[in-house]
């Protein structure tokens, strides 16, 4: 390191006097006294490369440690105007450059460039805030390392660092390099930074100086290396920037010659040279680098190095490819969704299509091998839950029948986009046949079954239940009710077999149904097939609302109890009719009691643990009761036969078109019969799939108040924040983290910014690492909207209102006649449907829930709308369809 003389400061009038020596360069060959100072991200990387062995200009570095002694500590507090014109007047001692370019002896012209503290990092590169300068004589090196100083001081550099919310650093270290007279130079990127593959090299060069392609002034030629082939874009390059030989110095721009216009400005051995110089760099620093380079004399000169920025903005594009979608599973999960939720539902999902996949013929040993399809049938992005479609595809492709007819499969099942599938999971032609005359045989023998297995399940689910139902969990430790849940698991949950036949018998029989009504032409309305399911009065889903309407029926016609409702809130309410002696008063309560015992886990977000129930806080069902008295909902209000209506005129229409067709009418009676049956069941069955949650969430909530009684978390409810495996792994010493308490945080924070966020797209793709750069907004896989809205009709009626858009079901008690819009429903929602005129649901299909309660209580309902809550507001007004699915906007709202 030598000395550089410089004027003694006075501090009190930044004059100058005495001058004294202090320390100012360190050269390439020093890496150790580098390492001492803060030489900056660029200087740093330079003295990587050299240690590397590659060929780097020789170069010193003034570290920024000798601005900051030259500018008073007063000063530094200053303005960046007051700095900058300090930084004027220091007068850099002609014995310094003598020194600096003896260094250099064999150098006419040098670079003087910028490297800040935390310059060229991974994520913020500071591209174009700081000043460089090429072509510099000695006589002109004072000067330019001035303006690199005052470069670090301006208004560009703080908005930077503001936006970027970066601290202000004062000072900036210079970089004086020996200049190369490039006859080609570019960058490169050790990865392909426009699809972010991994696997790929990117070249951009010119011919003269790199300046012209940094500035954007020049066109590039672009070479991409993949597995050792260049794929070439050879650009007109017309000019090219070299040194300025008039003035001595600087550069200028100049023509090429007429024919090395459209030639490449790099050799092919020049092209593999530099991807071995991007192997080397990746290797070293352990990250993908974006370098530039200079070639003169047929020699390569690495000028700089650096981290490719936002490279975890950056997916990759040819990375694992996965395709997210929440078109149906959002009705059960709505919203964001706690890790004990998503832990629970992950693994009842693998076990569920585990047992499916072996009903239809995939052998035991197949699906023990594909275990990581089953295990990620579902994902949680933003803390929303979505199916994985391509696992989804995988298990499809496991089907002993894909083999035979794949694209048949895929139609008939559903699939929309394609995946590659791996050989393992083929058969040939002749297991492919033999496996599927065998499930054929198996499921008409379970098909025949059926109805004694769903018995025998709803026996053993009653039985278990109600024997959960009488434990007195407030009497158990942690470890009492882990080993209750388990047995619970282990006597219900894996036992689910009835009902996953169930719906796939259901999808089944409602799929001839509507082909055979098409078929068989008996109506001129494309929904005949819905019309003739409506009214069943077998469904449990049904219950809940009629039962509701009469116990507010009940309120209004008693004068001293409507008062009640309509005077207090919910929480008066219900601890007045606690304690009431009343007769009245006691024969509500004991109805509303019935009431919660039958239904009281049927509530909004019923399959998500962290819910908290009517039966948690029968407050909230008294919030309904009160908006159904204050709206003015009675038997009397809702009764009618509209359901029993559409049913008898579509049978009509059944009995007309084939009354002169008997073996066409007792096909099509024989399939509406079990139609009605499956479907009739499969909703049944899904009521009791919320009972059996109900008592998971029972057994986790009261998990909570121990966990909380031991001071092991903040509050009991934040155990909904840990995964099922990490609360037993905590009960049991198999935890990988004892600070359960920051890990809750941690969980806690991120869920308050899932919810504050906008939902993700509806369906959407990742590339590589699904958390990894990957945009879960990106509305690229969406059906494009054109026109009208259109979607499924799934009950008929015609109706002309207003919209009000419902997000969640709390937001409204009573919708006093307009028309409910929304993205989902769960069964939670149809406290709101008897005030609703009409129902239209952005998602769904002819079997979600929504479909299936609007065609029992005669609501017209649409299901199914791509675009719907992108179109809609609260306001609008519009004429819906519930036959056809159209919708016309007639009115926007103001």
């Amino acid at each position: 390191m030598d000395h550089l003389y410089v004027p003694e400061l006075r501090r009190d009038t930044y004059a100058a006097a005495t001058p004294i020596p202090l320390i100012r360069f360190i050269r390439d060959a020093e890496p150790d006294l580098a390492e001492a100072h803060t030489v900056g991200g660029k200087a740093r990387n330079l003295y990587r490369l050299k240690e590397l062995g590659l060929p780097v200009p020789k170069w010193v570095v003034i570290p920024p440690e000798e601005l900051s002694a030259l500018v008073p500590p007063t000063l530094q507090e200053e303005s960046y105007e007051a700095i900058s014109a300090f930084i004027d007047s220091i007068a850099i001692a002609d014995a310094f450059v003598e020194e600096l370019v003896a260094y250099f002896p064999d150098t006419a012209f040098f670079a003087v460039r910028s490297s800040a503290i935390d310059e060229d990092g991974s994520d913020f590169s500071f591209a174009g805030q700081f000043e460089s300068y090429l072509y510099i004589t000695k006589e002109e090196l004072a000067e330019n390392i001035r303006k690199v100083w005052k470069s670090a001081f301006s208004e560009r550099v703080y908005a930077y660092r503001k936006n970027n919310h970066l601290s202000q650093k004062f000072g900036i270290a210079v970089i004086v390099q020996e200049m190369i007279p490039a006859e080609a130079a570019g960058v490169a990127f050790g990865i392909n930074p426009i699809n972010g593959d991994r696997r790929a090299k990117v070249i951009s060069a010119v011919y003269g100086l790199g300046e012209g392609l940094v500035s954007g002034e020049l066109n590039a030629d672009t070479f991409i290396l993949k597995e050792g082939a260049i794929q070439s874009q050879l650009a007109e390059k017309t000019h090219r920037v070299v040194i300025d030989s008039q003035s001595k110095g600087g550069t200028r721009t100049e023509a090429v010659e007429a024919g090395a216009v459209n030639l490449p400005a790099l050799t092919e051995a020049q092209i593999h040279e530099i991807a071995a110089i991007l192997d080397t760099c990746r290797t070293a620093f352990g990250k993908p680098q974006d370098i530039e380079f200079a070639v003169a004399g047929n020699k390569i000169y690495l000028l700089q190095a650096r981290p490719i920025t936002n490279l975890h903005k950056l997916a990759d594009q040819q990375g694992a490819y996965t395709l997210w979608d929440n078109s149906n599973i959002i009705e059960s999960y709505p919203g964001v969704t706690t890790p004990l939720t998503f832990s629970f539902i992950s693994k009842s999902y693998e076990g569920a299509y585990k047992l499916f996949s072996e009903f239809m013929g995939v052998d035991p040993k197949v699906i023990k091998q594909h275990e990581r399809v089953f295990a990620n049938t579902l994902g949680l992005l933003n803390g929303r839950v979505y199916y994985n479609l391509k696992t989804w595809y995988h298990m499809l492709a496991l089907l002993p029948g894909y083999s035979i007819n794949a694209r048949f499969m895929e139609k008939m099942m559903g699939v929309k986009e394609r995946f590659d599938i791996p050989e393992s999971y083929r058969l040939s032609k002749g297991a492919a046949w033999w496996r599927m005359v065998k499930m054929g045989v198996n499921m008409y023998r379970r098909f025949l079954a059926l109805p004694r297995k769903r018995r025998d399940f709803m026996q053993l689910l009653h039985e278990t239940i109600s024997h959960y139902k009488n434990i007195d969990y407030a009497d158990k430790d942690a470890h009492e009710l882990m080993q209750l849940y388990l047995d619970f698991e282990r006597k219900l949950l894996n036992e689910w077999k009835a009902p996953l036949l169930n719906d796939f018998f259901a999808m089944i029989w409602f799929g001839i149904l509507q082909k055979q009504c098409a078929q068989f032409g008996i109506s001129q309305n494309p929904n005949i097939h819905n019309d003739l399911l409506c009214g069943s009065s077998d469904i449990i889903s049904t219950q809940p609302i009629h039962r509701s309407i009469a116990l507010a029926t009940t309120v209004t016609s008693d004068a001293e109890l409507k008062r009640l409702f309509l005077k207090q809130d919910e929480k008066s309410i219900w601890r007045i009719l606690s304690g009431s002696a009343a007769p009245n008063f006691v024969a509500l309560k004991q109805e509303i009691d019935r009431y919660i015992d039958d239904f009281g886990e049927r509530c909004i977000g019923e399959l998500k643990l962290e819910t908290i129930s009517y039966t948690q806080d029968p407050t909230q069902f008294v919030r309904v009761l009160k908006s159904y008295v204050e709206t003015g909902i009675t038997a009397a209000s809702t009764s009618g036969k509209v359901e029993e209506e559409i049913r008898s005129k579509a049978e009509q229409e059944l009995h007309e078109a084939l009354k002169n067709q008997p073996l066409k009418k007792w096909r099509l009676k024989r399939t509406l019969k079990k139609a009605r049956e499956l479907v009739s069941s499969r909703e049944n069955l899904r009521y009791e799939r919320t009972r059996a949650f109900g008592i998971v969430r029972e057994i986790f909530a009261n998990m909570g108040k121990r966990f909380y009684a031991e001071s092991i978390i903040e509050h009991p409810r934040d155990i909904f924040f840990l995964t099922k495996e990490e609360i037993f792994s905590y009960l049991e010493g198999a935890s990988v983290t004892r600070s359960i308490k920051k890990l809750i945080a941690l969980r806690k924070e991120e869920f308050e910014e899932h919810v504050k966020q906008e939902p993700p797209s509806e369906r959407f793709a990742t590339h590589g690492p699904v958390y990894h750069a990957n945009d879960f907004f990106s509305t690229g896989k969406l059906e494009t909207i054109e026109g009208d809205l259109k979607g499924i009709g799934c009950c008929p009626g015609r109706v002309r209102g207003k919209v009000r858009v419902i997000r969640n079901p709390q937001e409204a008690t009573s919708l006093n006649g307009d028309i409910l819009v929304t993205s989902s429903t769960d069964p939670g929602w149809v406290t709101l449907f008897p005030s609703a005129s009409a129902i239209i649901v952005e998602r769904g299909s002819l079997l979600s829930h929504s479909a299936i309660v609007s065609r029992e209580m005669g609501k017209p309902c649409i299901v199914s709308v791509t675009g719907l809550l992108k179109t809609l507001r609260t306001g609008d007004e519009i004429e819906m369809d519930g036959s056809t699915g159209e919708i016309r906007l007639l009115n926007k709202a103001l």
